[in-house]
């Protein structure tokens, strides 16, 4: 068996963890692999692409938290290679288990004491006035938001290209499941099971109280476009990587992607008891 090794080099404890890591693996006849930047980290000169980790290994493990697991699908890309976190602190929602936990991990994968669960993406396109477009694929949500101004936006969301609603508010979130315990929790969206065939719209302050979450099918394809209306320029961003400017003769269209992000869980955890311990629930 070969497990890839992907560290956040700016989380405290990134390079004792990773030591650790491979030399658990190593006791259990396990090959470890490490990516360009976490061989850096232990003083490695050379290491692999996290695209190459995918498609030479059994199991990716990713050293950090939910951010870092997310910064990591979209270096790996599209692959159904097991998908599993570390976490270095406390429990994420994405992760498999703490970084006091090693040995239970590596006798896991010895046993095939885990399950893979698949979570669905969705693919955005951004077609230009020009017919330019730019397509990417988002683990938790797709934002549009009014940026730095204290101004709202006005936009307009299509679902299958019948008009759903004229939103004036701070923005908007299209959230996959995963996404749902992100930004869209905080701004008011519903939690949805992380298997659910379903994605969310989510309005950010919306101007109007009517204005509320809607569950979608994952069938679906929602497009959002701003109007003339708005009294500044919006933004969009991708998992909160990078801000962009989005022109105001754009569209966005968002809709399930074709690949899936394969996540890695241990057989004796699950998602619902991860919440109760992230959010405090009785």
């Amino acid at each position: 068996m070969k497990v890839g090794i992907i560290a956040n080099p700016h989380k405290k404890g990134a390079a004792s963890t990773i030591n650790a890591l491979t030399e658990v693996l190593a006791k259990h006849n396990i090959t470890s692999l490490l990516e360009d930047e976490s061989a850096k980290i232990i003083g490695v000169q050379s290491g692999y692409s996290a695209a190459e980790l995918a498609k030479n290994c059994d199991v990716i493990t990713v050293l950090g938290g939910d951010g870092t697991m997310i910064n990591a699908a979209h270096r790996i890309g599209p692959t159904s290679t097991p998908i599993a976190g570390i976490n270095i602190g406390t429990l994420g929602f994405l992760t498999s288990c703490t970084d006091d936990e090693l040995e239970l991990f590596a006798q896991a994968l010895i046993d095939q004491s885990y399950k893979v669960i698949p979570r669905i993406l969705l693919e955005t396109c951004i077609t230009y006035a020009d017919g330019k477009t730019e397509s990417d694929f988002a683990v938790n949500e797709l934002t549009l938001s009014r940026g730095q101004t204290g101004r709202l936006i006005s936009l307009d969301a299509f679902i299958d290209g019948a008009l759903l609603n004229h939103y004036h508010a701070d923005g908007l979130i299209v959230a996959t499941p995963t996404g749902s315990t992100a930004y869209s929790l905080a701004a008011g969206g519903p939690l949805l099971s992380p298997i659910a065939k379903a994605f969310v719209i989510t309005p950010i302050c919306p101007h109007s109280l009517t204005n509320r979450s809607l569950v979608l099918d994952d069938s679906s394809e929602v497009e959002l476009v701003t109007t003339d209306e708005s009294d500044c320029l919006a933004f969009y961003s991708i998992d909160g990587r990078d801000v962009i400017e989005l022109p105001c003769d754009a569209r966005i269209s968002i809709k399930k992607a074709d690949h899936q992000l394969h996540l890695l869980r241990l057989k004796d955890r699950s998602h619902f008891s991860t919440l109760r311990k992230k959010l405090n629930w009785g």
